[in-house]
């Protein structure tokens, strides 16, 4: 196998390691002692043979990585799909005074409203909770020159800004967490709205299961995930219990499917059975296909009884509430789901490791501990965005193509491109003309808002 050299002392890549995990301890509030005490034990021994490398590489020079291991097979369905274009747009020359743009340019979205192409990016200085996030908002009539619109700040962190166009009104959500980088901490879900020329404050969110809206209570504890429109339908995917991810407590998360009348009260898309998925299910994209049929993916990060990685579902036309799924190993992290052509793609995480799986086979004694051995290796892997493609007549993920990605990446949203043959996707990576880094190493490094050009040609 080919290798590369990375001119990184031995002991501060391989150390590294350890100190993820003391890192993802920070991260995960652990119910076991026992669990914490046995993973010290490894840090330890991580340490220990990485001071020993150290010793025997004295004086050696460059380390030598293991090339990136290659990614799965291609499956084409219907379309070859090349991607015509690249360029930065967080940072760039074209962003206004007074748009903020710091280390970390992460969670996006895009919209054409107006005749403009209105971009909303979360900034901060790395990928975990700060009290400095801000949440930016940016609209454009070639996608080059930008205008500034909105800034958020509220002190906490802000994730997962999404937009959606209700009657003739732009609506603007985003998800609100705490200020510690060690805990993931929903608060709930607010909005505002384009009025008279200006965005309106944040205001809460409400949720009702009855869709009587004077019954409806804020979104507490919830993280909107996407919010979409589909054959005239307003949606919303958002689950609820997110706070158990990282504390390995077991406890189960409830992933809604929600729709709205006015953008700021919502109810199940089938109000006596708003809730789709129970388990360890998170985020959570979804289209139609041509006759109907409901196909989604969701993340399994937390894994349940079905397994870990992803879940791929669908339902029937007659009743979109009540979902099937299949267990898929690979963690397609922030899908983005939508229908061409007869197709249906995803734009989603994929972990560059010899099998891409997230469920890496570990099976220890609890469910904590198993989902903690494989975050762990999760982190240690570089990352692309990649385009894939629902296998609808067998529920499963068939892998089509990379965008340009590196390190901390992904997290898309696509827009109609110029021709029908086109799609743009915005998404965010580490510098693509980078170093291979690590997700771990992505996460506290510079990350950029990206635009890619894709063209779908007919085979």
């Amino acid at each position: 196998m080919k290798r590369r050299k990375r001119s990184t002392p031995t002991v501060i890549r391989l150390a590294g390691y350890a100190e993820d995990v003391r890192l993802l301890l920070s991260f995960f509030v652990l119910g076991s002692i026992a669990l914490a005490g046995a993973i010290t034990v490894a840090c330890n021994d991580v340490e220990a043979r990485a001071l020993d490398e150290e010793e025997e590489d004295a004086g050696a020079g460059d380390v030598e990585v293991d090339a990136i291991a290659p990614p799965p097979p291609v499956e084409l369905g219907r379309h070859a799909v090349m991607i015509a274009d690249t360029r930065k747009v967080v940072p760039s020359p074209g962003l206004p005074p007074g748009a903020p743009a710091l280390t970390s340019n992460n969670n996006l979205d895009v919209i054409r409203f107006a005749g403009r192409v209105w971009l909303a990016y979360r900034t901060a200085p790395d990928h975990f909770a700060s009290t400095e996030t801000k949440m930016v908002l940016v609209s454009s009539e070639d996608e080059t020159t930008w205008r500034l619109e909105k800034v958020f700040a509220t002190g906490t962190d802000l994730r997962e800004p999404r937009w959606l166009v209700v009657g003739t009104s732009l609506f603007f959500y985003a998800s609100q967490l705490g200020t510690d980088p060690g805990k993931f901490e929903p608060k709930g879900v607010f909005w505002s709205t384009r009025d008279h020329e200006t965005f309106t404050e944040l205001a809460p969110v409400k949720r009702t299961g009855d869709g009587d809206a004077a019954a409806a209570q804020p979104m507490t504890g919830y993280i909107a995930w996407r919010t979409k429109t589909v054959k005239g339908t307003p949606y919303m995917s958002a689950y609820l219990g997110g706070e158990h991810i990282y504390t390995f407590s077991g406890q189960p998360l409830d992933v809604e499917l929600l729709t709205t009348e006015d953008g700021v009260t919502w109810t199940g898309a089938n109000p006596t059975k708003p809730v789709v998925s129970r388990g360890g299910g998170s985020e959570m994209d979804f289209t139609f296909g041509d006759d109907g049929t409901l196909f989604a993916v969701i993340r399994n990060e937390a894994g349940d009884e079905t397994g870990w990685g992803s879940k791929i579902c669908r339902a029937p036309a007659s009743d979109i509430a009540t979902w099937t799924c299949k267990t898929d190993k690979k963690k397609y992290d922030s899908p983005l789901v939508f229908s061409y052509d007869g197709e249906v793609y995803l734009v989603g995480r994929r972990n560059v490791s010899a099998s891409g799986n997230y469920d890496i086979g570990t099976r220890d004694s609890t469910n904590a501990s198993s989902t903690l051995a494989m975050q762990i290796d999760y982190r240690k892997h570089p990352k692309r965005c990649a385009l894939w493609r629902y296998v609808q007549n067998e529920d499963r993920i068939a892998y089509v193509l990379d965008l340009p990605s590196k390190g901390d990446t992904c997290f898309a949203s696509a827009i109609a491109g110029a021709s029908n043959d086109e799609l743009v996707l915005y998404d965010y990576s580490s510098d693509v003309e980078g170093p291979e880094l690590s997700w771990a190493e992505g996460q506290v490094g510079p990350t950029f808002v990206y635009r890619h050009t894709l063209k779908f040609v007919r085979r």
